[in-house]
């Protein structure tokens, strides 16, 4: 098929990949009309042996950990490879859920740009760094995003993880805006495609859970906070000392992701026992099922 959507993810956060794919195909038209697939880091072994190894984030060297949270992420830059480099592919985090019609994202006019994402927010933004987390991408006119290759130079020292998936690595003029609303960083209005639970710390499912990903090591505003993270994850560990997961500030938002779910559950995307089994490897809230007893059914 011409037009696929794809999720990556890894066992963390398989669960949201699959309320992700679930999203997609509900709140579209023309679901008959594109593919979703999963990209797993399990499937893709390259992965798995650079466990430890050192690589270079934002000018700082850390270990590669196959266990953290988002290592997943560079699996962003798989679909032109998987399509052949040919047709149109989206691709989103596993904490993207669709509002909105992709089908309507899918079949836009490009205007002849490889990539239409949107810019980051915050100090990054000024930085110059792109939303690589929810992409359009024009699969034939990226023939040089081999990731098997470009992963290796990382552990070369030869490509910045940061420069990468802020799509620095990428010509200006290959580059086009996309709306934010199609990547909307925890904000939920009428008027979202698709929301992105981005901050971690408060993704609805993971409320109450010990917190397992890796903060970054670098704070330029502040440089001593940076320091401060680098000392106490290599005397302590990654996660050391940064406590729980908080819920979600915004109540629609939880909402949203658990009435998704309970449409998976009903429909036999996701059981029982899986729920139960992400809960005892700490995936998702121990609470999950309270959560879906308040949870009101989404509107048709």
């Amino acid at each position: 098929m011409d037009y696929c959507v794809f999720i990556h993810t890894n066992h963390k956060q398989v669960t949201g990949a699959l309320v992700a794919e679930h999203a997609l195909t509900r709140n579209s038209r023309n679901a008959g009309k594109f593919d979703v697939r999963i990209i797993h880091t399990r499937d893709h072994p390259f992965l798995h042996e650079r466990e430890g190894q050192l690589y270079r984030r934002n000018g700082v060297d850390r270990p590669w950990r196959n266990d953290d949270l988002q290592s997943f992420t560079l699996l962003r830059f798989m679909p032109p490879e998987l399509m052949g480099y040919r047709g149109r592919a989206v691709v989103i985090d596993p904490d993207v859920f669709a509002q909105g019609d992709v089908w309507d994202l899918l079949t836009r006019d490009m205007g002849g740009k490889a990539i239409l994402c949107r810019r980051r927010s915050g100090p990054k933004k000024w930085a110059g760094c792109y939303a690589s987390s929810v992409m359009l991408l024009d699969c034939a006119k990226l023939t040089h995003w081999r990731v098997e290759e470009d992963f290796k130079e990382m552990f070369e020292f030869k490509r910045d993880y940061m420069d990468w998936i802020s799509l620095k690595l990428e010509p200006r003029s290959t580059l086009g805006k996309l709306e934010n609303e199609w990547n909307d960083f925890d904000r939920l209005t009428p008027r979202t495609k698709m929301l992105h639970n981005t901050r971690r710390m408060t993704q609805p499912w993971k409320a109450g859970l010990p917190i397992d990903f890796t903060p970054a090591d670098t704070f330029w505003p502040f440089p001593p906070v940076g320091w401060a993270m680098r000392w106490r994850r290599r005397l302590l560990g990654d996660y050391a000392l940064l406590g729980r997961y908080k819920p979600h500030p915004d109540p629609n938002q939880e909402n949203f992701f658990f009435g998704l779910l309970r449409e998976c559950l009903e429909k036999g995307i996701v059981t029982e026992e899986m729920i139960r089994a992400e809960m005892r490897d700490n995936h998702v809230r121990h609470d999950a099922f309270e959560v879906l007893e308040r949870t009101p059914p989404l509107a048709a």
